[in-house]
């Protein structure tokens, strides 16, 4: 029954490629900003990452997260029931 599902799931895969649907992940070569290089050489425009505004390379927002750690310190966090 695995087997079969594997199957399944290979063929559905492989139509997914054949369509055009298949997402390639880029590699990003420079730090994420509202730009980034990618490994052709070519500059991007970033659409799609939480940094798209570069503001964790900010140096005001770096320095206020080094104080936080600093005084805070840095862990996992959960549920306060558990």
């Amino acid at each position: 029954m695995y087997a079969r599902f594997q199957e399944h799931l290979a063929s559905e895969l492989a139509g997914i490629e054949s369509a055009g649907l298949t997402k390639h992940e880029r590699l990003i070569t420079t730090p994420q900003g509202a730009h980034v290089g990618v490994c052709n050489g070519k500059e991007v425009l970033n659409l799609c990452a939480n940094n798209y505004l570069g503001l964790a390379q900010h140096p005001g927002v770096s320095a206020a997260a080094a104080k936080g750690l600093h005084e805070w310190g840095y862990g996992m966090a959960s549920v306060r029931f558990i």
